[in-house]
């Protein structure tokens, strides 16, 4: 994972603390899920609870801003690589 890091010239690797969920993009989505779809959920089967989680995500990705807002919280960004046809180095 390193070697290949470190052949990418738009990835800055940042070491976090071993537990920091404030960092952590996934918690803020368990956390809308555990207010919302699976808030008191009592079932008698694993796939109910599947379905319930399910429904929770295409909910938040029904909101195209949502799921970018988790990021924004956790204060990271993300800069994907340019395309080819706009890299300076060609």
């Amino acid at each position: 994972m390193r070697a290949w890091a470190a052949g990418q010239d738009w990835l800055t690797p940042e070491r976090s603390p071993a537990y920091a969920p404030e960092l952590n993009p996934v918690e803020l989505l368990w956390s809308s899920l555990k207010k919302r779809e699976l808030a008191n959920l009592a079932r008698d089967h694993l796939a109910d609870v599947a379905d319930a989680t399910e429904q929770g995500i295409h909910r938040i990705n029904a909101n195209p801003r949502l799921p970018w807002s988790f990021l924004a919280h956790t204060g990271l960004t993300i800069r994907p690589p340019l395309p080819p046809n706009l890299r300076k180095d060609q």
